[in-house]
C-alpha cells in the first residue's frame, strides 16, 4: 500500500520523484523488479525510504533491524549508502527473501546484512534473551499490523536510547478514518497509533508524517 505517498495524485508524485529522488542503479533495479509482482504494494515508496537514508545517516547508524524484508529494497537502499552500517532482517518468506539475496549479492552489501527467518517475534525474543538490549541505533517495522505493538515493544528494549523506531502503513490508505471499515488490521493500526500517541510523553518523540502510506518515526528516550 506504499508503492506512493498518500494524497498524492500520479502527476505530483512523479514530480516528485522528479525533484528529489536519488536512486542507485541496483536499487532501481530491484524496485522495477518487485513492481511487477503481484505483491508489489508491499515495497515501501522510494522516498519514504530515501528519507529512512537521510535519518539514519544523521544518526550515525552502523546497526540496523528490519521487521519485514519482503524483496530487501529498503535494507538495499540503506547498506548501499552507509557502507558501515550493519543490518538484521527479519521476514517469513524464503521466496521473497530470494529474490533479495541475489540484489543484496550483486550490489557486494550481502556480507552485512543478517537475515533471519522466522516469524519476527520469535527472532526479537531471541535477540533480547542474547543480550542484545541497546544494540540497535534504528528499527523500521513493516511486516503484520497485528504484530505492530507487540514488535514496538520489543524494539524499545533492542534500540538505543536517541535511536530511531519506525513504522510504515500508520494511515492504511485512509482506512484508519473510516468508520466502516473494521477489518482487523484497520482496528489494530487505529489501535496502535493511539497507544503510541497515549505513551509518547516522557518515553519518545513522536511523528507521524504523511509519506508513503504513513511513516511514524519514535525517538527513544530511555
Amino acid at each position: 500500500m506504499s508503492t506512493s505517498s498518500i494524497g498524492l495524485d500520479d502527476r505530483l508524485q512523479q514530480y516528485l520523484l522528479d525533484v528529489s529522488l536519488r536512486e542507485p542503479q541496483a536499487c532501481a533495479r530491484l524496485r522495477e523488479q518487485t513492481l511487477s509482482m503481484p505483491d508489489a504494494n508491499m515495497i515501501s515508496s522510494p522516498e519514504q525510504v530515501q528519507l529512512l537514508k537521510l535519518l539514519c545517516k544523521m544518526l550515525g547508524a552502523r546497526n540496523g533491524l528490519e521487521i519485514g524484508t519482503f524483496t530487501g529494497y529498503t535494507t538495499l537502499c540503506l547498506t548501499m549508502a552507509m557502507p558501515e552500517l550493519k543490518m538484521t532482517c527479519c521476514d517469513v518468506s524464503e521466496e521473497y527473501t530470494s529474490i533479495a539475496r541475489e540484489h543484496w549479492e550483486a550490489a557486494n552489501v550481502a556480507q552485512r546484512i543478517d537475515l533471519q527467518i522466522a516469524p519476527a517475534q520469535s527472532t526479537l525474543d531471541w535477540l533480547i534473551d542474547e543480550g542484545f538490549e541497546g544494540a540497535y541505533d534504528f528499527a523500521y517495522i513493516d511486516a503484520d499490523k497485528s504484530g505492530y505493538r507487540s514488535y514496538v515493544e520489543s524494539c524499545m528494549s533492542l534500540v538505543r536510547n536517541g535511536g530511531l523506531i519506525m513504522l510504515d502503513n500508520v494511515l492504511w490508505n485512509g482506512a484508519v478514518v473510516d468508520p466502516e471499515d473494521n477489518s482487523t488490521d484497520t482496528v489494530a493500526l487505529r489501535e496502535l497509533n493511539a497507544w503510541i500517541y497515549q505513551r509518547a510523553p516522557g518515553r519518545y518523540d513522536l511523528s507521524l508524517i504523511p509519506i508513503g502510506d504513513g511513516l511514524t518515526v519514535l525517538r527513544k528516550y530511555y
